[in-house]
């Protein structure tokens, strides 16, 4: 008798749980959803600088690339021009 008892308490917080989660989930849908509509105007006002900010990153970042290139470039020919020599000397030997 007990563990029937103990069974029934257990469906009935089962289904007190399960009731509660269906509320809570239908409560944010119908809160979040007029909230969404409402932020949205925000949304497309910040859409431009958004833009920007992401126009100035891949500008930068090219920019330090290209002068990360105009630096190494300078050390590789200097590299070439000190290690030919002794390239040339290691074939012909």
């Amino acid at each position: 008798m007990f563990a029937l008892m103990t069974l029934f308490a257990l469906l009935a917080g089962c289904a007190v749980l399960v009731a509660v989660a269906a509320i809570g989930v239908v409560l944010m849908k119908v809160i979040l959803i007029p909230l969404k509509l409402m932020l949205l105007p925000l949304k497309l006002l910040l859409l431009p600088f958004v833009l920007i900010a992401v126009v100035v990153k891949v500008v930068l970042a090219v920019a330090f690339g290209a002068v990360i290139l105009a630096v190494v470039i300078p050390f590789l020919a200097v590299a070439v021009l000190v290690a030919a020599p002794f390239l040339v000397l290691a074939v012909i030997r």
